[in-house]
């Protein structure tokens, strides 16, 4: 871990700090003693944070990243700041983009000391195919015009006992006897949550060497969708049969209205969440990453037939 005092008493901002990973670099820069500023659209939803806060270390602002007014409010003082905010829909080019560009230029202007923008494996400015690689790739390069210091890191999918990726998957299979596959040989590399919160905040602890790069957050397995099926069923105790979806079949389903996934999100799928072999990794911000098979059994007891009252994963 990165000095532990380096945070201490400064004001960090997340900008789009009230979701799922947002919370857990929350909780990370609160134990650091940083005093935070959640700064969101929907701020209230981060109010759970307050029991793991000390008396004035903990702070909300209502922020509208489309507004440059908005933004210099909310980085108001800020020696520090994290740029969150992700979509799949919506004007991703606004939020992902020029948002974050606008959010850096902002930060330097103040007098903020790091800058850390939350990308992901695979952004391309020039991906023709996906906007959210694309609009990704394209507020990497404007955060870096605008904070040249700045810091990248690029997360594979984001796993957690609270997450909405292996929990979906989870609760369909707890409840169906056959469940379809979508991308099942696509390939990926879950990071924990709170691993990747940890190489976030070491990132903002020390600016001086990690300001200016780019980093891929992964975790120590490569394991493939169908494969992801089988071990959740598995800690659940349950026997399940998976049916592995043509792509145009896949296709068609994600471009239908009200499905768990859109066009956009089966494409990245498709093309998988691996690290490569260019960029520094997760360990170079002084994390060694934990595995899923570390965590899996124990969150999914809760799915399995008798809850956690029941004696072990027998099978149903």
């Amino acid at each position: 871990m990165a000095n532990s005092d380096a945070l201490n008493g400064k004001l960090v901002v997340l900008v789009g700090g009230s979701g799922f990973f947002g919370t857990h670099i929350a909780q990370d820069l609160l134990e650091r003693g940083a005093r935070l500023r959640i700064a969101s659209r929907n701020p209230e939803t981060s109010f759970k944070l307050k029991p793991l806060a000390n008396l004035g270390q903990l702070q909300f602002a209502r922020c509208d990243v489309t507004r440059r007014d908005s933004l210099e409010a909310s980085l108001q003082g800020a020696d520090a700041v994290v740029y969150l905010v992700g979509t799949f829909e919506g004007n991703q080019k606004a939020l992902q983009a020029t948002g974050a560009g606008n959010a850096a230029r902002i930060a330097g202007e103040q007098g903020a000391q790091a800058f850390v923008y939350v990308s992901a494996i695979g952004a391309d400015a020039q991906d023709e195919e996906s906007g959210y690689a694309a609009t990704k790739g394209l507020g990497e390069k404007l955060v870096l015009e605008g904070f040249p210091a700045a810091t990248i890191v690029r997360p594979s999918i984001i796993f957690g006992e609270d997450d909405q990726f292996v929990n979906m998957f989870a609760g369909l299979i707890g409840k169906l006897p056959a469940l379809p596959v979508f991308g099942p040989d696509s390939r990926i590399q879950p990071v924990w949550v709170d691993d990747a919160a940890e190489a976030v905040v070491n990132a903002l602890a020390d600016p001086g060497k990690h300001g200016g790069k780019t980093y891929e957050l992964a975790g120590p397995e490569v394991i493939d969708m169908e494969e992801l099926h089988q071990r959740i069923a598995r800690a659940q105790g349950r026997e399940r049969t998976f049916l592995p979806v043509p792509d145009f079949a896949a296709r068609i389903f994600a471009a239908l209205p009200g499905t768990p996934i859109n066009s956009d999100q089966f494409l990245l799928l498709k093309r998988g969440s691996v690290a490569g072999d260019t960029l520094p990794g997760i360990e170079k911000l002084g994390v060694s990453p934990k595995p899923l098979s570390l965590f899996l059994e124990r969150w999914m007891v809760r799915y399995r037939k008798h809850g956690r009252f029941g004696d072990g994963p027998s099978l149903a």
